[in-house]
């Protein structure tokens, strides 16, 4: 007896293979890209010497990432953004995190420093901020975190690119994962239909 494979469902799961085993390649290239961006963002902790603080675009904030850099906070927004994080010692509560104005209708996130409460602290800016440029999710996407740090604050942990996820190594393995799944639980299927018309 022939054993026939039905064209359209057969159509249907190697296509659904294909798209997965594409997925799981595209994640693989993600790996290596993040694996380099991340050894860029090592080496420029290294660096001493101080950019330009980025203009509010992403494409400018990820050449600058990690660096060192100083803005002048002449004055602040008056709003604080008070989000979890760890200070010098690894010891977890809040950072601080406010708006500069900086002249020429130029602005800057400062994360001021760390403390154990959310309440934030009196600071209206009026003098030059140093520290390391670090990701955020506002402004062009960076924020300067003050070292020394401000206003009475404690020492803020340096920005690490370490904590930025790569996880896409373990991604890629998922989707080649479901891909062979599938073609096991499709080749059980056809040869329960096989058996079946017997």
């Amino acid at each position: 007896m022939t054993r026939r494979v039905p064209l359209v469902p057969t159509i249907i799961v190697l296509a659904a293979v294909l798209t997965m085993i594409g997925l799981g390649i595209w994640q693989l290239q993600r790996a290596e890209w993040k694996e380099t961006l991340l050894a860029q963002y090592r080496q420029a902790l290294s660096m001493s010497s101080a950019v330009p603080y980025p203009a509010a675009n992403e494409a400018e904030t990820e050449k600058v990432l990690y660096r060192h850099a100083r803005v002048n906070c002449r004055s602040t927004s008056g709003e604080w953004d008070s989000i979890a994080g760890r200070n010098a010692e690894g010891e977890a509560g809040y950072v601080h995190v406010i708006l500069c104005a900086l002249g020429d209708g130029k602005t800057a996130y400062v994360q001021a420093g760390w403390s154990q409460s959310p309440q934030p602290p009196e600071w209206k800016g009026g003098e030059e901020v140093g520290g390391f440029i670090a990701p955020y999710n506002k402004g062009g996407g960076a924020r300067l975190v003050a070292h020394p740090s401000l206003a009475g604050l404690e020492t803020n942990a340096a920005p690490n690119p370490e904590d930025i996820p790569n996880n896409h190594m373990a991604y890629a393995i998922q989707w080649f994962f479901f891909a062979l799944t599938a073609l096991v639980i499709y080749a059980l299927a056809l040869r329960k239909r096989w058996k079946s018309a017997r």
